[in-house]
């Protein structure tokens, strides 16, 4: 048994559906064979966690390159695991380091497999759902496929003010696949790039009843006055 099946049908897996019980919605909008993007919203640290345990296929995510650099006896065992479940890694710096991540993301789907990605591109700092960064516009032009959006709900109360689990139930929902081959070859156009990335993250919105923030994680959204 290798690594990702260790972690999510014997260690992880019936850990989290034991305390979680996780409520799993459009389950079939996932394909069960066949290349598979999936874009979701960010919570917690534990969305990388419920999705492979709630899709019955292998799943793999980005992960940020420095966590494959295996420094010291915690880098290594790091990048051991990230390696380990199929974790692409993607350099946060930009330009062509930021390219080579997106080629990766696109050989996971050409060879016929499950990968997902957060365009936040972090977790959100307050539950809100934030606009999306435009890698999640190039792998889906890129690769031709569909996007399945996802909304998690219910992760960020896990850890919220301490630092043991609650146990609260979470809901995973996958919506309809979103098809944008009506702009293929377009994906150099910024603005394409950017619509398709906005209506992914309206429907991820839209499935997770989350209010939307049109800026980037990190940058100043004051809450509304009601919202308080």
């Amino acid at each position: 048994m290798d690594l990702y099946r260790l972690m999510t049908d014997v260690v992880v897996g019936p850990l989290c559906r034991a305390l979680y019980r996780p409520r799993v919605v459009g389950l079939e909008n996932v394909p069960a064979t066949g290349p598979a993007l999936l874009a979701a919203n960010h919570l917690s640290m534990m969305d990388p966690v419920f999705l492979p345990v709630v899709l019955p296929r292998r799943i793999s995510f980005v992960a940020r390159a420095d966590l494959f650099a295996g420094r010291g006896l915690r880098g290594r065992a790091v990048s051991w695991f990230v390696r380990g479940v199929g974790m692409v890694p993607v350099d946060r710096a930009g330009g062509r380091a930021s390219q080579a991540g997106i080629d990766a993301a696109v050989e996971v789907l050409a060879q016929g497999r499950c990968f997902g990605i957060f365009p936040e591109g972090t977790r959100s700092p307050d539950g809100r759902l934030y606009r999306g960064r435009t890698g999640i516009a190039r792998i889906a032009l890129a690769s031709g496929q569909p996007v399945v959006p996802v909304a998690l709900v219910g992760t960020d109360r896990l850890f919220r003010r301490t630092r043991l689990p609650r146990l609260r139930r979470v809901d995973v929902v996958f919506g309809e696949p979103l098809d944008f081959s009506h702009h293929h070859g377009a994906d150099t156009d910024p603005q394409v790039l950017r619509a398709i990335t906005d209506e992914v993250q309206a429907a991820v919105a839209r499935l997770s009843g989350q209010e939307y923030v049109d800026v980037h994680p990190g940058q100043t959204a004051a809450r509304p006055t009601a919202a308080r």
